[in-house]
């Protein structure tokens, strides 16, 4: 049974992190190279993590499938990261910060994380430009902000369209300076496919060289995950390719408990979809709505016609409309509902009419192209090479697509999981963003829980184990021979169907069912037909599922192949868990539940963190939850009016 203590610190709110820091245990900087972390994933939370725990002292062993640590999805972010800085004298604060973040993710996170996000927020950027990152500038030298959805204050840093990249490479720079120094051991093609947990505590890891096809195992006194989200179990996304729910669903299968699987976050500005050909989504930063204005015919009958020919009075701006106060930065996932709504209607553009338009037209003739090409440059010249359309001439055209996941294993207020010894950063946990993520926070969050946070809670959980069990386990120990025996059982198990399908076909098909029926819009009706459909599809993938290749071998198609059976699994869980919460929250919109089109929350019942436990195979997993208390924001009904 799993056990859900928080351990969120006593005391005001503004004083908790300050607090918990003081009360933690610390290891003796001679003591802390004898600790050896294991950490899964290469990102701004895991490259942050481990290149931070090395600098003060532990033996780290990082972990990622990409061939390079640098090559991390995070790289792929555009548009910002938030920090409460203040600088353009507009009324931020830490505390608007953190309450922007609770009343964007609908009331359904954990205030004190969300809370000590915004504190930490604040030395994030010193801390990155410090490294050298290039965050855009003003005339004078000082670093510029922008504004993105959610807010009503420019508190967004950006560097252009590149904003990940660049903090990305911040954070390699520095992991690569520990890998120098001998400090960090890094396994890139390598993918983790097994957690040890032994006498109830994480110890290591059983992964796989994707160049060689062995199977290794690695043991620690902490294993720390930082592998992003699952958004991919939608087939497309904004996601890469490569982007899997693997590491954190066996986690799960060795005892950790996943919190809030069917929170996922729906982005309202990404290239739609162009045919059935296609293998993922792009993304157009929320960036771009700053200047942008986001509209459709009012009528139907003028959705075929050239956007020029279109009148100004023709022209429904349904975002301003709606949604005065915050118009075309309303946060992403009433964005995104308002795009869906209008071309159900029939008044969507381009091919199938799934598109809105967003119009630069009026920020050209007030700012000039060239401060437009100045600010957004790199987006405009990647949408005309996918599109062959040029944006200063036309307006893009956009639509909904699926781009972040805020659930993930739950963890406590010191980042640990159910499972002691094993922690969870960034993307992959479940814990700052409730139902819906705001523009700019992701960044926020993995270079938060990587550079600020972990470095002290995994100090405190390894200073706890000196003198009681603080010896590292050995690889060749017995709990690690019986992973690596599973591991190899469930490769063999893939290699041998020898069907006739292929895995994307399966994959693709997946992605259908829950697009349909767990996807921006669902119902008890929608989700009871995908947890029909799902165990169907995934028995016919364990019998019909074609692996090309050998096991012990250099071999893409067996990764695939473990990764979306993972995906099969996974998606029955998300399907579950959306089915029981019988309300509208955030990107969980239950179309049973809701006034006027607006989501409808039901607090008696649902003020909580739904965690999953896995209760062995076959069996129905237990639904456990954490109730959510608001001390400092009043629990109220979201508006953006």
């Amino acid at each position: 049974m799993l056990k859900l203590d928080a351990r969120v610190p006593g005391g005001p709110i503004e004083q908790k992190w300050a607090n918990a820091r003081f009360e933690m245990k610390l290891v003796n900087p001679a003591n802390k190279r004898k600790y050896k972390v294991i950490v899964v994933g290469s990102g701004l939370a895991g490259g942050a993590a481990a290149a931070t725990l090395a600098e003060l002292g532990y033996d780290v062993a990082c972990f990622c499938f990409q061939d390079s640590p640098r090559r991390a999805h995070s790289i792929a972010a555009q548009g910002g990261i938030n920090a409460a800085k203040n600088y353009q004298n507009d009324g931020d604060s830490v505390h608007r910060l953190f309450y922007d973040t609770v009343k964007g993710g609908d009331f359904r996170a954990r205030e004190a994380n969300v809370h000590r996000l915004a504190e930490v927020s604040v030395d994030i950027i010193d801390q990155c430009a410090a490294m050298g990152v290039p965050f855009a500038r003003e005339y004078g030298g000082t670093l510029a902000n922008r504004s993105f959805g959610g807010a009503q204050v420019s508190r967004t840093f950006y560097a252009r369209g590149q904003t990940g990249q660049q903090l990305l490479l911040g954070v390699y720079s520095a992991l690569e300076r520990q890998i120098g120094a001998g400090k960090v051991t890094m396994f890139s093609r390598t993918e983790m496919l097994d957690l040890v947990v032994d006498n109830g505590r994480a110890v290591g890891i059983v992964a796989r060289d994707l160049v060689t096809g062995a199977i290794t195992s690695h043991a620690a006194h902490a294993v720390v995950l930082a592998t992003g989200g699952y958004g991919n179990v939608y087939y497309l996304s904004t996601n890469a390719k490569g982007c899997n729910v693997t590491a954190t669903y066996r986690a799960y299968k060795r005892g950790a408990g996943f919190g809030n699987p069917c929170f996922t976050q729906i982005h309202p500005t990404c290239i739609p979809v162009s045919g059935d050909f296609q293998s993922k989504l792009t993304l157009m930063s929320e960036s771009l709505r700053n200047d942008g204005r986001v509209w459709v015919p009012k009528s139907k009958t003028d959705t075929a016609k050239h956007p020029d020919q279109i009148a100004e009075d023709a022209r429904d701006y349904y975002l301003e409309r709606k949604y005065p106060a915050f118009g075309n930065l309303s946060p992403r996932d009433i964005a995104s509902r308002a795009a869906k709504e209008v071309c159900d209607e029939g008044r969507g553009v381009g091919p199938g009419g799934r598109g809105v338009y967003l119009d630069f037209r009026d920020a050209i003739a007030r700012d000039t192209e060239e401060r437009i090409r100045e600010r957004y440059g790199n987006l405009f010249d990647m949408y005309e090479r996918i599109t062959g359309e040029n944006p200063y001439r036309l307006p893009m055209r956009i639509y909904p697509a699926v781009h972040y996941t805020m659930g993930g294993l739950w963890v406590d207020y010191q980042l640990q999981t159910t499972i002691p010894g094993l922690f969870c950063l960034g993307e992959a946990n479940f814990s700052d963003h409730g139902a819906n993520r705001l523009g700019a926070s992701a960044l926020m969050q993995g270079l938060a829980d990587g550079y600020f946070i972990i470095p002290y809670t995994l100090g405190d959980y390894l200073a706890r184990l000196a003198g009681v069990n603080s010896a590292i386990a050995s690889p060749t120990s017995s709990a690690f021979a019986a992973s690596e025996d599973l591991v190899r059982a469930r490769l063999d198990r893939l290699m041998n169907v020898r069907g006739s399908r292929s895995i994307d076909s399966f994959h693709k098909e997946l992605g259908h069912i829950m697009w349909e029926h767990c996807g921006m819009a669902r119902s008890a009706e929608s989700l009871k037909t995908a947890l029909e459909a799902i165990p169907k599809l995934r028995e016919e993938f364990w019998r019909d599922v074609t692996v090309l290749g050998d096991r012990d071998s250099f071999n893409q198609s067996l990764e695939k192949a473990g990764r979306v059976a993972d995906f099969l699994e996974f998606a029955e869980l998300m399907c579950k868990d959306a089915l029981i919460r019988e309300e509208s929250c955030g990107g969980h919109f239950r179309v049973e539940h809701q006034i006027d089109g607006e989501a409808k929350r039901d607090d008696d019942r649902f003020c909580h963190a739904a965690v999953w436990e896995y209760a062995g195979e076959g069996k129905e997993p237990v639904r456990h939850v954490e109730p959510l208390a608001f001390e400092n924001v009043k629990l109220a009904t979201r508006s953006y009016k």
